[in-house]
């Protein structure tokens, strides 16, 4: 499959001539220059190159770089940070675009295959969110803004935004190929768009782009919890549900404001400023759920795990993708839920399969479960934190790009099917320049019940590079004999083994002895507590900012 992050050749010698030639031509504006350059245009032409390379040098796309910039006006006059809002904006316009074309592929193919329809609904959601969070960059860029002060908030923005167009892609998986040859030439151009602006963004002043930066965007911790979590949703978490007060109520029998959570949700007010709590009484509910990007700040809460329990089975095979395929969906911003099971009952034979997706930045997750076989839990963009959570799966269980972390969790690998092997996480991280990973901090990694008595019989690895930049770290864990001495398993051949980050600290138990692990390149035990520590909440995920408002313990450092 073709890899456009492999292209990273400088600007030919040989479309010089033209670019000059078409700056030259589409100049309507006199220059204001000196008399010097006035009198040999060929220096402001030179002095437009000069700054272009300069600026666009560490970039993965140099050549898409300098073009871009070169298309701007007064060029030599501009900053770095005007350049990243140039080619962000650019790229808006390029997202647009795509978005277009899309929806006109859909009335133009009479036969998609039903794959293709729903991919295509995907990659319309997924281009409306990256044009949400471009802009959200754009306004961190403002004049009025401290970009540095910013930074790390504008890193995830843009990690965020070049992952919905990998996934656009990869929902066409399992289709004939037209549709995806369609949309694939311009997405993949918006990502590199996206990808020079992340390289660009180090170059702005203030930006201390030297320091270790493994997981810097994840943040402090306070009390247990990232500071994202504010006091009052910590609160709302560490209380009992008889003491807390409610704003809609769903139940089953009747008793509540709704007998469906999508009905609480849909009522649920748009854009709030405030946290709106849905209590989800005892009972399984069979139901897709989505939280939509207007639903800000929603909290669920149940009664605690396999009573309150979210139960679908959607799945591949039968013709969803696998971003669709989730049984919850959450993209609304701030979400937090507490003493839910999320479940995707479609079994080991239906592939891809996923309980609950995130692309909430800012969620948290405490006292839940998440239950299915292949692909169980779809981390996908963003921030997130998990907390004395339960996962349960078969291949790739832990998967997505966002930046999170989970603390005290357990990870339960389960019986696959026969001939099938058992993987732990499979991290989608597709450039070094995003700050994404998934840190696994004091949990429990073993086999689940249904697993122990045959584990002799299936090969179960803590994970494998589903992307070329693939970063998972494990710290202060549990780990049982259920996990193979290697630890890790390739992908694909070589893929990813040179530029992975994969690293193991201090854990524990008889499957965490390191002596046979793998010996990539990528791969390393981590023997200093500096190093460790920047896979933290408080390091990884600015926690202390966020946290704090949800009532979610957690701790911010090592311990």
């Amino acid at each position: 499959m073709y890899d456009p992050r492999r292209s990273k050749l400088l600007l030919s010698t040989l479309l010089l001539p033209l670019i000059l030639v078409l700056i030259l031509l589409s100049s309507t504006t006199p220059l204001k220059k000196s008399p010097k350059t006035a009198e040999f245009p060929h220096l402001h032409i030179h002095q437009h190159l000069k700054t272009a390379h300069s600026a666009c040098e560490g970039t993965l796309y140099p050549q898409l770089c300098v073009s871009t910039l070169l298309s701007l006006p007064d060029l030599s006059k501009k900053s770095v940070k005007e350049f990243v809002s140039e080619t962000i904006n650019r790229t808006i316009h390029e997202v647009r675009t795509s978005s277009a074309k899309c929806s006109r592929i859909r009335y133009k193919f009479k036969k998609l295959e039903q794959h293709e329809k729903v991919g295509l609904s995907d990659c319309l959601e997924l281009l409306d969110s990256t044009v949400v969070e471009l802009r959200r960059a754009l306004s961190d860029l403002s004049p009025n803004k401290s970009a540095s002060k910013h930074y790390h908030d504008l890193q995830t923005l843009l990690s965020g935004a070049m992952t919905n167009q990998y996934t656009c892609l990869d929902g066409f998986a399992y289709s004939k190929g037209k549709v995806r040859r369609a949309i694939q030439r311009s997405l993949v151009n918006i990502s590199r768009h996206v990808s020079n602006s992340l390289a660009m963004l180090k170059k702005i002043p203030g930006i201390n782009a030297t320091e270790p930066e493994v997981f810097p965007e994840y943040g402090n911790v306070k009390q247990g919890f990232p500071t994202w979590v504010s006091s009052r949703d910590r609160k709302l978490l560490e209380a009992s549900v008889n003491t807390t007060t409610f704003d809609l109520i769903v139940a089953k029998d009747g008793t509540g404001n709704f007998t469906t959570i999508s009905e609480a949700v849909a009522a649920a007010p748009n854009s709030s400023d405030t946290r709106f709590v849905i209590y989800i009484k005892a009972g399984a509910y069979f139901e897709n759920v989505e939280v939509e990007r207007k639903k800000r700040l929603l909290m669920f809460i149940g009664d605690g795990i396999g009573k309150t329990i979210v139960k679908a089975s959607r799945n591949v095979v039968d013709g969803w993708t696998t971003f669709r395929s989730a049984t919850v969906a959450v993209v609304g911003n701030g979400f937090i839920a507490k003493g839910i099971t999320f479940e995707n009952a479609a079994g080991p034979s239906k592939h891809q399969a996923v309980a609950l997706r995130s692309g909430s930045d800012l969620s948290a997750f405490y006292q839940c479960s998440f239950v299915a076989y292949q692909d169980t839990l779809y981390v996908h963009s963003l921030r997130q934190f998990y907390r004395d959570c339960d996962i349960y799966g078969t291949i790739d269980f832990v998967f997505g790009n966002a930046a999170v972390v989970f603390q005290n969790c357990n990870l339960y690998a389960r019986k696959p099917n026969v001939n099938q092997r058992n993987i732990f996480t499979a991290q989608g991280r597709e450039d070094p320049n995003q700050n994404t990973g998934i840190s696994l901090q004091n949990c429990k990694i073993a086999a689940a019940a249904d697993l122990i008595p045959v584990k002799s019989s299936f090969k179960t690895f803590l994970g494998r590079p589903w992307k070329e930049y693939s970063r998972t770290v494990i710290m202060h864990s549990y780990i049982d004999d259920a996990v193979d001495p290697a630890g890790w398993l390739e992908w694909n051949g070589t893929f990813a083994l040179e530029t992975l980050y994969y690293g193991e600290y201090m854990n524990r138990g008889p499957g965490s002895n390191t002596s046979a692990r793998v010996t990539w390149p990528g791969y390393r035990v981590i023997n200093s507590s500096v190093e460790a520590s920047q896979f933290t909440v408080g390091a990884f995920i600015l926690g202390q900012d966020w946290l704090n408002s949800s009532g979610i313990p957690y701790f911010l450092n090592l311990s």
